[in-house]
């Protein structure tokens, strides 16, 4: 950033421009400014002085501005978080009197921050994760961030190229530890070190040669064991050979496509828990709570998938002869208070399927007035530990064994598998599905005055402990980790940050470390299916025909006066964060939309006297009042039903019948189960830009990216899509195809499973041979834990325990 500090300093109009928007910010009586004041701010100055253009974009001043995130107003100084580049935060210092900038390190921001809440404090706890990482290799390109496991293949390969003897030796030593319940896989006692393996390898695979490629494993097993080889390398003597002969090339001329190949064949999981803690945890008519709903149904449909694809890598591995099979556990909360649901059974088999299940453990009874009920996701961190501790138990006890693998969901749920994967030593995967620190500006700054409802300084210490002890960390998109050129990513955020009073994060994750890795998750395509195909079932399709547009019901709002325009379709819990009423808006401000489209909006509720917080009180109140100033009676229907997954399907597909859209109009959106849906069933989808869900569309152009602050804009691109429609009748058409194939071809779950096995395997592999990499840094996790953490729980529970 020096090349662009001097010119300014240098130049007498930069100088006098950035001067007078200083000036301009102060005058607000703020001290606090985030980038799109500070943008805004720029732009007045602009206008106001009569800038060119070029002085806005292409100006010393102008660019710094664009780089520039945040900016603090202190005492004698003024201080500027910059961006240059993407996951590049760097501060920045300009004296008082404009003649100086000096390059910061972060700890000066941080006490510079806490001095704006009256929080200063010289010796306060510094958090730096920086040294933990310095010996990890490192990924060089932001643009390769979150491809961890390519990374990971290439620097191994790196390494077992330049001292192969080494790495043959811990190969062997790799493979020779694989077991099932003390069976032994893949390499007996009959080979006792790396240079035996390599020459029995050869001896095999002349064995394997001379046997049809069909011939059963069964039929010849006995040979293979007297070489040193056990179950494991395939079902059938082609199968066999093929993976030896992997094994063979990695060994002799090491290449990461290769030792990928290799990997995906090794079987190494066979019992997996998916961690899922606070939503009501159930099948069909109970999945989930609004506030969980799509973790739930996420977690439910990845087990589903692991377990079809474990039983097709145990068959091809040759493992059905031992009678191996695998096991899913989806782990959560036993709630004795179910409302009628299945929630307070302990264990409950996942439909269609042979052996996953969903393991209900009850929360320890500190207060049973709480404990015995559904509790908040803001309010469930003091029970975590006992949690885990007697999850620990059933676990074992319903395994007969350790599983191979914990994947933790959110915040809470990546606690427990944290401790979990700690006591038992296993693999853990850490999914946050979305961090809620970026969610709530300043939440970290004025954590304090949050505290009493949202618990922010549990939460975010419980993030910045799994996020870096989990052994490899997936997410859904990119802009998780990194954000946009405009924006700072959600792990991003955690960098470097304040709680005044609590602790200075210094370095809080280090972004360009390997275990990231963007696997996307799928949709159920026997549900989600594009609204063409043929075999929709009539009386489902009338049945829900109906509730969309004509039936009359307590908990159905509004009728449409012409049912045959065009819906613009919205499926979306009440939270002021999905932003259904900015929608509402929209359509209400556009006379041109009412007169074209209808707005159909499904949530789980519509009056008043259903809500469970005031937020949705106030959204549901906001709502019917956005609708009485618009005059939209006539234009709207608001369902407040809980459909089933059917139901849901069966309604995206007749909003395509009748050539209508999808708008998801968020403030923000990590991913976005529903685009995923909508677009598979064939509707044009709007997606709003803020947030990762702008990646789905990534191949095609801006024309459904919307910005749901800019109503206006929302309102003329819908409208621009329509009137593309008219011009040439089989756009609608061509953009239901694209969207509906884009799903299918990268969003599956089949996909999401193999990589999701493949990174299990390779960072097992990684831990295997450099375990002082993560030992130190978990220890260092563990502090955190029982020093900060466990405080801060318990002063929750004793609120608890007083209520």
């Amino acid at each position: 950033m020096h090349e662009l500090f001097h010119p300014i300093l240098a130049n007498s109009e930069e100088k006098a421009a950035l001067q007078k928007l200083i000036f301009a910010l102060d005058g607000s009586g703020k001290r606090y400014f985030l980038r799109n004041e500070i943008l805004q701010a720029f732009s007045q100055y602009c206008h106001q002085a009569q800038k060119p253009t070029y002085f806005y974009h292409s100006s010393s001043v102008g660019k710094l501005i664009q780089y520039t995130h945040e900016i603090i107003l202190a005492e004698d100084s003024i201080w500027f978080v910059v961006r240059p580049k993407i996951a590049h935060q760097e501060v920045w210092r300009l004296t008082s009197d404009f003649t100086q900038f000096d390059f910061m390190p972060p700890q000066a921001l941080l006490d510079v921050s806490d001095r704006l809440v009256n929080a200063s404090e010289p010796n306060i706890l510094e958090i730096d994760l920086s040294s933990f990482y310095e010996a990890s290799p490192s990924i060089s390109d932001s643009r390769n961030v979150g491809q961890g496991l390519a990374f990971l293949n290439r620097y191994l390969c790196s390494q077992m190229q330049a001292d192969p003897h080494y790495w043959v030796e811990l190969l062997y030593l790799a493979l020779r530890g694989l077991n099932y319940d003390g069976i032994n896989l893949m390499i007996g006692d009959a080979i006792p070190s790396g240079i035996d393996l390599a020459k029995q390898i050869h001896q095999a695979i002349k064995f394997l040669s001379g046997l049809h490629p069909e011939e059963p494993y069964e039929k010849f097993y006995i040979d293979l064991q007297k070489l040193g080889f056990e179950p494991g390398w395939g079902n059938t003597a082609g199968r066999i050979l093929e993976t030896l002969n992997l094994l063979d090339r990695l060994i002799d001329s090491p290449q990461p496509a290769i030792l990928e190949a290799f990997v995906a064949r090794v079987p190494a999981v066979f019992r997996v828990v998916l961690v899922s803690i606070h939503g009501w945890v159930a099948q069909e008519d109970v999945i989930g709570r609004d506030e969980t709903l799509g973790q739930v149904i996420y977690v439910i449909e990845q087990a589903r998938s692991l377990e079809n694809k474990l039983q097709q890598e145990i068959k091809l591995a040759g493992l059905e002869v031992l009678g191996i099979q695998p096991h899913i556990i989806i782990l959560t909360r036993l709630i004795p208070n179910c409302e009628g649901t299945y929630c307070n059974l302990r264990l409950e088999k996942l439909q269609d399927t042979d052996n996953a299940w969903i393991l209900r453990v009850p929360f320890g009874q500190f207060n049973p007035e709480i404990t015995d009920n559904w509790i908040s996701k803001l309010e469930i961190w003091p029970y975590l530990e006992t949690f885990a501790l007697d999850a620990e138990k059933q676990i074992l006890a319903q395994f007969q064994g350790k599983p191979n693998l914990i994947i933790g969901n959110y915040s809470d749920g990546n606690l427990v598998a944290f401790l979990l994967a700690r006591r038992l030593k296993v693999t853990h995967c850490n999914i946050a599905h979305s961090l809620e620190k970026p969610k709530h500006l300043f939440s970290n700054l004025y954590w304090q005055n949050f505290e009493e409802h949202y618990h922010f300084s549990v939460q975010f210490t419980a993030d910045l402990i799994t996020m870096n002890a989990a052994d490899f960390i997936i997410t859904s998109t990119y802009q998780e980790i990194f954000g946009t050129p405009d924006s700072v990513g959600q792990y991003e955020s955690y960098k470097f940050f304040t709680m005044p009073h609590l602790y200075h994060v210094v370095d809080g994750i280090d972004l360009f470390n390997p275990k990231f890795n963007m696997v996307p998750p799928g949709v159920n395509e026997q549900v989600f299916f594009p609204y063409s195909q043929a075999d929709r079932n009539s009386h489902l399709t009338n049945n829900v025909q109906d509730l969309l547009f004509h039936r009359q019901d307590s908990h159905i709002f509004g009728h449409l006066d012409q049912p045959h325009k065009p819906p613009i379709f919205a499926v979306t819990p009440i939270t002021s964060i999905k932003n259904l009423t900015g929608l509402a808006e929209c359509f209400g401000k556009s006379q041109e939309l009412q007169e074209r489209c209808n707005l159909i909006l499904l949530t789980s509720k519509l009056n008043l006297d259903e809500k469970t917080n005031p937020e949705e009180a106030r959204e549901i109140q906001k709502l019917y009042d956005i609708i009485n100033h618009y005059h939209l009676h006539g234009h709207i229907r608001w369902l407040g039903l809980r459909l089933t997954n059917k139901e849901v399907g069966e309604a995206y597909r007749l909003v395509a019948d009748y050539r209508g859209i999808y708008v998801h109009f968020a403030l923000f959106e990590a991913f976005g189960r529903s685009i995923l849906e909508a677009m598979i069933s064939g509707l044009p989808t709007f997606t709003t830009k803020f947030g990762g869900s702008c990646e789905i569309l990534e191949d095609r152009d801006d024309g459904f990216q919307i910005n749901p602050t800019d109503l206006e804009g929302t309102a003329k691109k819908i409208l621009a899509f329509f009137q593309q429609c008219d011009t040439h009748p089989e756009h609608w058409e061509e953009v239901s195809q694209w969207m509906s194939q884009r799903i299918h071809q990268k969003y599956n779950w089949q996909l999401h499973t193999s990589q999701l096995l493949a990174l299990t395997k390779i960072y097992s592999f990684w831990n295997f041979v450099s375990p002082e990499k993560t030992e130190a840094r978990v220890r260092y996790m563990e502090s955190l834990f029982h020093l900060i953490y466990k405080p801060r729980a318990e002063q929750i529970l004793a609120k608890h325990m007083g209520h």
